[in-house]
């Protein structure tokens, strides 16, 4: 359900009467706080851990500790961000993340350190799918691309600044100093709970409902019924995304054994490479957001997130190549920007084509999707290092995600050419259809 802080609905789109530009400039700056707090953390345990002589298992271990709330607990928290009042989330939620930061800045021993990042990671189950589920509440449909510009440029500034200043910090102090800055990065998302006047959740009317009959709360029957498989665009489509993040993830592994031993880079320029992406996962948000406006519908959209994963896998692959990490930095650069484009047009194929009302169920069976291809990534990238060289590993993981995409291709097409020339605000699936994006973020390289 979600709810707007003036009370009124838009008689036909149930958007609010007008666009909350302080909400979504709240939103976008506790979204660049957070995101910094969080990659900060991550890429200071992965130099820790690699500096310490630990191997690709206890790097990959990290990971899959990080990943594996976020798929498990998917069914819970997805419903949590429909039915519980968003502010008392995200407030909880940022508290108890930061508590368990401060815990995990003086752990030392690598189970204890595997403990509380998953604990970390059930926190971020919740607020994911909340923060999501949000920003299309915050703003009219006409202002929608704005608003998801903001709000990504926020996350990626985050993500841009963290892995630079990790490499730093690690460098100089060591992880504490790291992990105690992301603790205080989720005051940020307590604050945001606190001051956001738009919310979702609780006992309020969402748009679309109809009223009471026969005693029922008043809710569209047809959300209810609303399930990912019975729409087989959006179905392959997330099933094509997932599948290639399983194919090239293990490239998140394997790139920081890459980086400091193969090509015997420094911590800070590690963090160098590894922002690069994000740099141009930036880039590629706005470079290619009139793009997916243009679209004439979603099996367009679809296609180019086929083109964008494509892309980003060959970027990774070429990485292998390089003599330098220095010649990583365009690479990587191009790679996050067809990212970045990936997270535009699938991100308005996804929530064009959800009712409000389940946008945060939607968003955590997605992000469990994804994030479950990505633990196969990681064990993967984890036990191959036991036995082979890094720069092998790179490159194969980019071929292993281009062959994904190639075999996902035929299946996808067959799908796009049957919604050609449809969208959902021309015609609804028989349980409904959202009428605004969202955000959502998908990673598929570095």
């Amino acid at each position: 359900m979600s709810f707007t802080s003036s009370g009124q609905l838009a008689p036909a789109t149930g958007e609010p009467p007008a666009s909350r530009w302080r909400d979504v400039y709240l939103a976008a700056g506790a979204r660049a706080a957070s995101s910094c707090g969080d990659f900060l953390a991550a890429t200071a345990l992965a130099l820790a851990l690699q500096s310490a002589g630990a191997g690709g298992l206890a790097v990959s271990g990290v990971m899959l500790a990080a990943a594996l709330p976020l798929v498990l607990l998917a069914p819970l928290t997805g419903r949590l961000a429909d039915r519980v009042d968003s502010r008392r989330l995200l407030v909880a939620s940022g508290m108890g993340q930061a508590a368990l930061c401060v815990a995990l800045a003086y752990a030392e021993r690598t189970d204890v350190i595997m403990l509380l990042v998953a604990l970390l990671s059930c926190g971020l189950a919740v607020t994911q799918p909340t923060l999501a589920a949000l920003l299309p509440e915050m703003v009219r449909r006409v202002d929608l691309p704005r608003a998801s510009a903001i709000n990504q440029t926020a996350g990626s500034v985050g993500m841009l600044a963290a892995p630079a200043l990790a490499g730093l910090l690690v460098g100089n102090f060591g992880t504490r100093v790291p992990l105690l800055l992301d603790a205080v990065s989720y005051l940020a998302l307590i604050g945001a709970g606190l001051l956001l006047r738009t919310r979702r959740g609780g006992r309020r009317r969402a748009p679309g409902t109809v009223p009471a009959v026969g005693g029922t709360d008043g809710r569209d029957p047809r959300v209810g019924t609303w399930r990912l498989r019975q729409d087989p665009l959006l179905w392959t489509m997330v099933l094509a995304v997932a599948a290639t993040v399983a194919g090239v993830g293990a490239v998140n592994v394997i790139e920081v054994f890459y980086i400091r031993e193969t090509l015997h880079a420094s911590t800070t320029v590690f963090g160098l490479v590894s922002g690069a992406w994000t740099a141009g996962m930036l880039l590629g948000a706005w470079l290619l957001a009139p793009t997916a406006r243009r679209a004439r519908d979603d099996g367009s959209l679809v296609l180019w997130v086929l083109v964008m994963l494509g892309l980003a896998c060959l970027l990774v692959g070429l990485g292998a190549a390089v003599p330098d990490a220095g010649w990583l930095v365009p690479l990587w650069l191009v790679g996050g920007l067809a990212n970045g484009g990936l997270n535009v047009f699938s991100n308005l194929v996804m929530v064009n084509r959800v009712p409000p009302e389940q946008r945060g169920r939607a968003f955590a069976v997605q992000g469990a999707a994804i994030q479950g291809a990505g633990m196969f990534g990681y064990v993967i990238g984890g036990v191959l290092l036991a036995g082979f060289a890094p720069r092998p590993l790179v490159a194969a993981a980019g071929l292993a995600g281009l062959a994904v995409v190639a075999a996902v291709t035929p299946v996808v097409l067959r799908a796009a050419r049957s919604q050609r020339g449809r969208t959902m605000r021309d015609w609804p699936l028989p349980d409904g259809a959202a009428e605004r994006p969202a955000e959502s973020t998908v990673t598929v390289g570095s």
